[in-house]
C-alpha cells in the first residue's frame, strides 16, 4: 500500500476511524463497537506476552509488540492484547492505526485528534485515560527501537 506524504502523518485515517465512530450516535453503540473490534484482533501468541511487552501503567493487563513487516520493510506491524474488553478494543483501533508505518510515521500521529474525535476522555475514567496514552507511549518507545 502506497501512502502519500500528505497522509504520513496519519491524519487521514484517523479521520475515517472518527467518522466511523460518528456514524454510531450515542457512547453503548460506540462502547459495543470498540468491543467488537477488540474481539476481532489476532491472538496474541504467548511468546510475545512477556514483561518487556507490558504496558506497566495500564490498570488492565496489556502487552504490545512491533515488528519489521518484513526483510528490508522500513514498516511496523503492531500486535497487542488486553484482559479488558473495552481497552482491547482502544488497543485493536492503535494496532490498526500504527501498523504499516515507519518508525518516523509514528512518531508523528497525533493520538490526541483520534480519541477527542472519538470522545474517550469522556467516557474513560481518569485511570483509563492515563492508560491509553501509556499504551500509546509504549508503541512509539518500540517503533523508536526500530529507528534507532
Amino acid at each position: 500500500m502506497n501512502h502519500s506524504a500528505s497522509d504520513s502523518d496519519g491524519l487521514a485515517e484517523i479521520d475515517e476511524l472518527v467518522a466511523a465512530f460518528e456514524l454510531l450516535g450515542d457512547w453503548d453503540q460506540r462502547y459495543e463497537y470498540l468491543v467488537e473490534l477488540g474481539e476481532r484482533l489476532p491472538p496474541m501468541p504467548a511468546s510475545d506476552k512477556l514483561d518487556r511487552n507490558r504496558v506497566h501503567e495500564c490498570m488492565s493487563l496489556v502487552h504490545i509488540v512491533a515488528r519489521p513487516m518484513g526483510a528490508g520493510d522500513p514498516r511496523l506491524r503492531f500486535d497487542g492484547d488486553c484482559d479488558t474488553a473495552i481497552i482491547k478494543g482502544v488497543v485493536a483501533l492503535l494496532v490498526e492505526l500504527f501498523s504499516g508505518k515507519t518508525p518516523s510515521q509514528v512518531e508523528r500521529l497525533d493520538v490526541d485528534q483520534l480519541f477527542s474525535g472519538l470522545r474517550l476522555e469522556e467516557h474513560l475514567s481518569p485511570n483509563r485515560h492515563v492508560g491509553v496514552y501509556a499504551i500509546v507511549g509504549k508503541m512509539k518507545d518500540q517503533a523508536r527501537a526500530f529507528a534507532g
